[in-house]
C-alpha cells in the first residue's frame, strides 16, 4: 500500500466539495431530478473513495481478473498504467480529463445562473448558453463525468455513466414536455433550432464565448 491510499479525511473533503457544487447548481425539486442528482452522489462517493481510501477497482482487477496493476501512487490512473507510459502518461491522462471537466463544470454553474435569472423573470431562456444547447447544465454533468473516468476510472463510475446520461436525457425529455405546455409555440420553434446537449458544427465558437463571457449575448 502506497501513502497515497488511507486518506479518508481527503476523501470526505472532496466528497463534500463535490457534493456541494452539485446541489448548489442542480437544485433539485422533483423526484426526477433528486434520482439524477443521487447517482452523480453514488459516482462522486465511488469517485473519491477509491482515490484517496482503498484501491477497490485495481484489487478487484488484479485479483480476480489477473491483471498486473502494480499499486504506485498513480496506479489509479489505469489508462495510463495499462499503456505503460508511467508518471508521465498520467499527467498527459489528467491534462486531457481537464479539457472535460472545466467546461463542464462552467456549464455547470453558468447554467444554472442563467435559468434561475429567466425563471425569476417568468420567461423562457433562449439567448447565451441556451442558445446553443437546450440544457446546458446536463451537458455539463456529462462532460464533468466523462472527463473524470477519464482522470480516474473505476469500475464504479465507469458502471454509472451510461445510467447517469441515460437518466438525464429522460428528464430533459420530461422537462421539455413540460416546457411545451407551458410556453406552446414559442418552445416548440426554440426546439426545432437548438439542440439538445451539444451544439451544432457552426456554434462552437459561439458556445465557447458563452461560456467565457455569458453577458455578451
Amino acid at each position: 500500500m502506497t501513502t497515497h491510499y488511507g486518506q479518508w479525511g481527503w476523501a470526505v473533503v472532496m466528497v463534500l466539495i463535490a457534493s456541494w457544487v452539485l446541489y448548489r447548481f442542480i437544485a433539485p425539486k422533483t423526484w426526477q431530478e433528486w434520482t439524477g442528482a443521487g447517482l452523480v452522489q453514488a459516482f462522486i462517493i465511488a469517485l473519491y473513495a477509491e482515490m484517496y481510501g482503498f484501491p477497490l477497482t485495481i484489487y478487484l482487477l488484479t485479483g480476480f481478473l489477473g491483471v498486473d496493476i502494480p499499486l504506485t501512487p498513480y496506479a489509479g490512473h489505469l489508462w495510463a498504467t495499462w499503456l505503460g507510459y508511467g508518471l508521465a502518461g498520467a499527467t498527459v491522462e489528467m491534462l486531457l480529463a481537464e479539457v472535460f471537466i472545466v467546461p463542464g463544470i462552467l456549464l455547470l454553474v453558468r447554467g444554472w445562473i442563467q435559468v434561475y435569472g429567466a425563471s425569476r423573470q417568468q420567461h423562457l431562456a433562449t439567448n447565451a448558453l441556451y442558445g446553443v444547447v437546450r440544457h446546458p447544465q446536463y451537458a455539463g454533468i456529462f462532460l464533468i463525468i466523462f472527463g473524470q473516468n477519464v482522470h480516474w476510472p473505476t469500475l464504479m463510475t465507469l458502471a454509472l455513466f451510461p445510467i447517469i446520461v441515460w437518466v438525464y436525457i429522460r428528464l430533459a425529455r420530461k422537462e421539455e414536455a413540460a416546457s411545451i405546455e407551458r410556453f406552446g409555440e414559442e418552445y416548440v420553434s426554440y426546439r426545432a433550432r437548438v439542440p439538445m446537449f451539444f451544439p451544432q458544427r457552426g456554434d462552437w465558437y459561439r458556445f465557447g464565448r458563452a461560456l467565457v463571457y455569458p453577458s455578451e449575448d
